[in-house]
């Protein structure tokens, strides 16, 4: 398991509040959902060997398990908002230890809807991703917010 040194806590802690306190009058943004988006994100990078584990063990219950190396990192999601997670990718070892997130990028067309989901060696959801070649997502865990 992955322990972050406490200073580096301590000033998640901060900048979630600064964020939290910035932004939610002018974004009209519930202060609980900043503290729930950034404890998720905590919580699947300091648990995601676990997180992958259950996966894993839940998909091969079911005769269903990935081939090949996996990962669990964070979705972070453009166009949809609402809701955070993790995700987790398949691969070659070598391209799936280039991954940091996986951008979720959702959009209503009429009465469709889509959800486009992109391993990404970035973790930021701005711009245009980094499509980490060789990996596909196998399982999405998600949070409602």
């Amino acid at each position: 398991m992955k322990r972050a040194p406490i200073g580096i806590g301590v000033a998640i802690a901060v900048g979630l509040a600064v964020l939290a306190f910035s932004t939610t009058a002018a974004l009209g943004i519930d202060l609980g959902d900043v503290v729930k988006v950034g404890g998720i994100a905590f919580l699947v990078d300091q648990y995601d060997e676990q997180i992958d584990s259950f996966i894993t063990s839940a998909l091969g219950e079911r005769e269903a398990a990935a081939k090949g190396a996996t990962k669990v990192v964070p979705i972070l999601s453009l166009g949809g908002g609402g809701y955070i997670g993790a995700a987790q990718v398949v691969g070659s070892p070598e391209n799936v230890q280039r991954v940091k997130a996986v951008v979720q990028v959702e959009g209503k067309f009429g009465d469709f809807r889509a959800k486009v989901l992109v391993p990404t060696t970035t973790s930021k959801a701005s711009g245009s991703p980094d499509r980490a070649k060789g990996v596909g997502v196998s399982a999405v865990i998600e949070f409602k917010i």
